[in-house]
């Protein structure tokens, strides 16, 4: 099954974007630490270039430890600032504002030799749908200023938020690209809720998650669900939906719900700390 969406409202924030760089200093991108190759859009590789550049590892608390940490490297090799957060807690914030100031040094520095003082950092922030933008703002500026939603498209057009008299921030609709050449980036992302789930089917999303985690961690469905991995895609399922009592009448396994329950506790993180990509296998 191919995984594709790109509706309409995305080409036009893009092209909103691409009006508002100019005002901008810095683009902080937010990745899914469990796919940051799949996460990162490449169209913000152009829209940034010639600006300022931090990678927030996001949901590093359901991502493998060992994995976070080689993406951060790899990006810091790739010259850009790096941070790893879980956005739902206010740690790390701190980090964030640091390597914001280290970022922009230089530009602070020829604002103050050219007269210009006070002028705050104007970042934009930018991401994939449902990768944690607006909760990441919020933690940062310590309140509720940017909508926030476990489904992609809550926040629908650009919000500027003030942080503090060195920090103003511009958020930005989530948006994709117009076509994922690689299979796996849309199965990646379709995993991970960013792409609507009401365009998908969720059985076969479903049966998909089922291999890629027979795959990468064996064991894993067994130990939650009570099934045997064998293989057989569509008899796990049924099984997951026996054991956890999703039936229809007449006892008929339910697999839609079945369907819904598992892609549900993946992305919560109800199945383990799990990175789908390491930077070895993926050209980020």
């Amino acid at each position: 099954m191919e995984f594709q969406w790109y509706p309409g409202h995305m080409t036009k924030a893009k092209r909103q974007m691409q009006e508002d760089i100019r005002l901008i200093d810095l683009v902080i991108e937010l990745l899914d630490a469990r796919i940051p190759a799949s996460s990162r859009n490449p169209d913000i590789d152009a829209l940034g270039q010639g600006k300022f550049r931090l990678i927030i590892l996001n949901k590093a608390d359901l991502a493998d430890k060992e994995a976070t940490r080689l993406w951060k490297a790899y990006f810091e090799s790739k010259g850009c600032g790096v941070a790893v957060l879980d956005s739902r807690s206010r740690g790390g914030m701190k980090n964030v504002s640091e390597i914001i100031s280290r970022l922009c040094a230089e530009k602070t520095e020829r604002d103050k030799k050219r007269g210009i003082k006070n002028r705050p950092i104007r970042a934009m922030v930018v991401g994939i749908p449902n990768v944690g933008k607006s909760t990441f703002i919020n933690s940062f500026a310590g309140r509720a200023c940017a909508k926030t939603g476990n489904k992609p498209g809550v926040t629908k057009g650009k919000q500027w938020i003030r942080l503090n008299k060195n920090v103003e921030l511009l958020d930005t609709p989530g948006i994709l690209w117009p076509k994922f050449e690689d299979p796996q980036v849309g199965l990646h992302l379709a995993c991970m809720g960013a792409i609507r789930d009401e365009i998908l089917s969720p059985e076969e999303l479903a049966l998909e998650l089922l291999r890629l985690l027979s795959d990468l961690r064996p064991g894993i469905l067994k130990e939650r669900y009570q099934i045997d991995e064998d293989g057989d895609l569509p008899r796990m399922l049924e099984e997951i939906a026996k054991n956890r009592n999703c039936v229809k009448k007449g006892n008929v396994p339910d697999l839609g719900r079945a369907a819904a329950l598992l892609l549900d506790e993946f992305r919560g993180g109800r199945l383990g700390s799990i990175t789908l990509e390491i930077p070895e296998s993926k050209g980020a």
